[in-house]
């Protein structure tokens, strides 16, 4: 593009195709393009929100077009409000809500700078959603032990693996954090190891190990040789035909794959996912008498509110409930 908009597309996006101009925003201009890239660039750090926004601006524009909507002007609250109704035929109330924030920020953000006039999404209201309880499949303890114990360590994946899940599930630590950690971040302090996560808003988190997370982490950093590369990824891929670990950092889908294949494996039919240990080691610890406001410290939550969906002890109230129904 003349513009210089591939460069800056290549550089804020992971790949050329997360992140495209719709027709509706080529043909607004040079201010509209550059307004466009720099919301993306300038407003959102996370990559995942990056990229969650991106598909749904993108996917509205682009179902604008396929109407007849031929400028970005003529986007309208109608357009807006019907989209939202047919995304809740097949999405979540959260996912919609998601989509709609995204047309929020974005023609704010446009507004802003002069593109539009007004915020065709302002006034568009999205499906009611509330939640006390989250949808993450939870594993029971004897579950998470179980899985942990099924994994073979007598390779680097295998240590791996093990040292990964354990992480989350013994420090609450989030999949993106964990997989941002380098061989630094795991070091010792006070005659035990600790761990230090970079959390949601560039948070920074400190953690002392369990136990159990100790002697697994020590084994994965002793047996890979990873100690002697401090600036190096914790977390790796594996060099095809090597069983090895290479030098690039392991990725969410990655991850959730291996941790689906693990489960498997263990015989464990739950659907989980990689946020389900964060879940299922605060289900655990406040099991066994830990407190909500220390729960949440652990999480790096800013409000007990979140941790409070993390906690699925009145699963076992209910269940226990509903066998009490005796006919």
């Amino acid at each position: 593009m003349a513009d210089g908009s591939g460069a800056v597309i290549s550089l804020i996006s992971r790949s050329p195709s997360d992140l495209t101009l719709p027709a509706l925003v080529s043909s607004a201009g040079d201010r509209a393009r550059l307004r466009y890239l720099e919301f993306f660039a300038a407003q959102i750090r996370n990559p995942n929100t990056r990229r969650a926004y991106a598909r749904a601006v993108s996917g509205f524009l682009s179902w604008c077009t396929d109407l007849g909507v031929t400028e970005l002007a003529g986007v309208t609250p109608l357009h807006v409000a019907t989209w939202i109704e047919f995304l809740g035929r097949t999405l979540s109330a959260p996912s919609v809500k998601q989509a709609l924030a995204a047309l929020r920020h974005l023609f704010d953000w446009l507004v802003t700078g002069q593109v539009l006039a007004l915020n065709p999404a302002a006034p568009v209201r999205g499906p009611a959603h509330s939640a006390r309880v989250g949808k993450t499949p939870v594993l029971e303890a004897t579950e998470a032990r179980a899985l942990l114990d099924a994994i073979a360590v007598s390779t680097p994946a295998g240590l791996r693996d093990r040292a990964l899940i354990a992480l989350m599930v013994f420090s609450f630590a989030r999949i993106g954090a964990a997989l941002a950690m380098r061989v630094e971040d795991v070091f010792v302090q006070n005659r035990r190891l600790w761990v230090r996560l970079r959390e949601k808003g560039g948070k920074q988190h400190v953690m002392p190990c369990h136990h159990t997370l100790e002697d697994y982490l020590h084994a994965y950093l002793d047996e890979t040789g990873l100690t002697s590369e401090p600036k190096g990824w914790l977390f790796r891929t594996i060099r095809r035909g090597t069983g090895q670990l290479s030098e690039r950092r392991l990725e969410q889908s990655d991850a959730h794959t291996m941790v689906r294949r693990r489960a498997k494996a263990a015989g464990i039919d739950t659907a989980i996912g990689n946020h389900t240990f964060r879940a299922t080691g605060v289900t655990a610890y406040l099991k066994n008498g830990g407190t909500l406001e220390n729960a949440a410290a652990m999480a790096n939550h800013a409000s007990t509110r979140t941790t409070q969906l993390y906690d699925r002890r009145r699963e076992d109230i209910s269940l226990d409930e509903v066998e009490r129904i005796r006919v």
